[in-house]
C-alpha cells in the first residue's frame, strides 16, 4: 500500500497504476478510493491516480477535525502531485472531489491539463445537501452487508433499474465490519466539520468554475440528481459551449461513471488532453 506524509503529518493512502495521461481521482465528501473501481477498466490507457482524503478509508484521522476542509484538502493533493514529481495532472472529481478540482483550478491553475466532474457545479441544491446531512457521520445501522445493501437500493434517491449485485457492491465497498454490525469508513467527526462550514456564507462558486477555462472539461450528471440541477448544467453549457457534458440515465447523485453515457464523455474527455 502506497502512503506519503503531508506537511501536517498526517499518513494518507493512494493508489497509483498504469501509464499514459496521469488523472487524479478524488472522490466524495465520505468516500474513499473505491469510487473509481468501475471506470479504471474504461481508463486503461491513462495513469489513475486515487485518493483517500484526510480522515477517510486507509489515511490517517486528524485530530484537529477543523481540518477536514476543502483548503487543507486541496494543500493535500498539491502535496501528493509534489510527492510523485508531477508538475500537472488532469482531475476527474466526484462531488466533493469536483469542488477540489475548482479549488485547484481558482489557486494553482498551472497544476491542471484538463478536469472532469461526477455530478457537481457551481451551484449545490440544498435538497442534495440536506439528504448527505441525513446520513453523514453515522452508522448505517445494518447488522451485515446483505442488510445494507437493500438500504441502499431503497434509500438513495433517483437510481433506477440498478441490480442487487451493484447494491451489495457498494455496500462492501463503503463499510466495514465490526463487534457490532458495519461501520463507516470515515471519521465521524467529518460531520462537525461540515456542520461549522456549512453555518457560514456559502462562496459563490461561478468563479472557480470560471478558472477552469481554456482546459479540457467535462461534466457527467445523474438523470436524477438532487444535488446538480438541469438548469445548473445548461448555465455551465452556456457558460463553456465546449463542455462535454453527459445525463447518466436512471441516476441520481452520485453516478457510478461506468454508464455508457459516462463512459463515452470520460473517453472523449482523455482524447481532447493527448
Amino acid at each position: 500500500m502506497a502512503h506519503f506524509t503531508t506537511s501536517d503529518g498526517l499518513s494518507l493512502y493512494y493508489t497509483d497504476d498504469g501509464s499514459g495521461i496521469p488523472i487524479l481521482c478524488l472522490p466524495g465528501l465520505t468516500r474513499t478510493t473505491a469510487d473509481f473501481d468501475y471506470i479504471t477498466p474504461h481508463l486503461a490507457r491513462c495513469r489513475l491516480i486515487k485518493l483517500d482524503y484526510r480522515g477517510r478509508g486507509k489515511s490517517d484521522w486528524d485530530q484537529t477535525w477543523q481540518n477536514y476542509n476543502l483548503s487543507v484538502e486541496a494543500r493535500d493533493v498539491l502535496e501528493l502531485l509534489d510527492h510523485l514529481k508531477l508538475d500537472r495532472v488532469a482531475i476527474l472529481g466526484t462531488s466533493r472531489g469536483g469542488l477540489l478540482a475548482m479549488g485547484i483550478a481558482m489557486g494553482a491553475r498551472e497544476r491542471l491539463i484538463g478536469v472532469a466532474l461526477n455530478d457537481i457545479g457551481p451551484v449545490i441544491d440544498p435538497k442534495g445537501l440536506s439528504f448527505i446531512m441525513g446520513y453523514l457521520g453515522r452508522k448505517p445501522g445494518a447488522a451485515n452487508h446483505v442488510q445494507a445493501a437493500r438500504a441502499l437500493e431503497r434509500g438513495l434517491n433517483g437510481f433506477v433499474d440498478v441490480p442487487f449485485s451493484r447494491w451489495m457492491e457498494e455496500a462492501v465497498k463503503h463499510y466495514v465490519r465490526n463487534d457490532d454490525g458495519l461501520d463507516i469508513t470515515y471519521d465521524p467527526k467529518l460531520r462537525s466539520a461540515v456542520e461549522e462550514q456549512g453555518a457560514q456564507a456559502a462562496p459563490d462558486l461561478w468563479p472557480f468554475f470560471d478558472a477552469m477555462k481554456g482546459l479540457p472539461l467535462a461534466t457527467i450528471r445523474g438523470e436524477n440528481s438532487d444535488l446538480l440541477t438541469r438548469e445548473t448544467l445548461a448555465q455551465m453549457q452556456e457558460c463553456r459551449p465546449d463542455m462535454i457534458s453527459a445525463v447518466a440515465v436512471g441516476r441520481g447523485h452520485v453516478p457510478f461513471l461506468d454508464e455508457p453515457e459516462a463512459v463515452a464523455a470520460l473517453q472523449t474527455w482523455v482524447e481532447l488532453m493527448k
